[in-house]
């Protein structure tokens, strides 16, 4: 299931600048967790576009989720 889930993350340089995006539509992933953060339900993103699945939420939610998992973080610059 995680894997068909983050198959609809995906990166085409040509949209939205490189960003991963849900299914190559101009969401990027950083857009749906900010309206997440904000207080927005998964309903009211899905009322106000149409396009997106319930599915493509989970997939946001999981892509962020593996990006977290990073073991450790080191200063390249200061």
């Amino acid at each position: 299931m995680d894997n068909t889930l983050l198959q609809r993350i995906t990166h085409n340089p040509n949209i939205c600048h490189g960003k991963p995006c849900i299914r190559g539509l101009r969401y990027p992933v950083e857009f749906i967790l900010e309206l997440l953060s904000s207080g927005m339900t998964t309903e009211e993103i899905l009322a106000d576009y149409d396009d997106l699945e319930s599915k493509d939420i989970l997939a946001v939610l999981l892509f962020a989720a593996r990006l977290s998992q990073v073991k450790s973080i080191h200063r390249i610059a200061s």
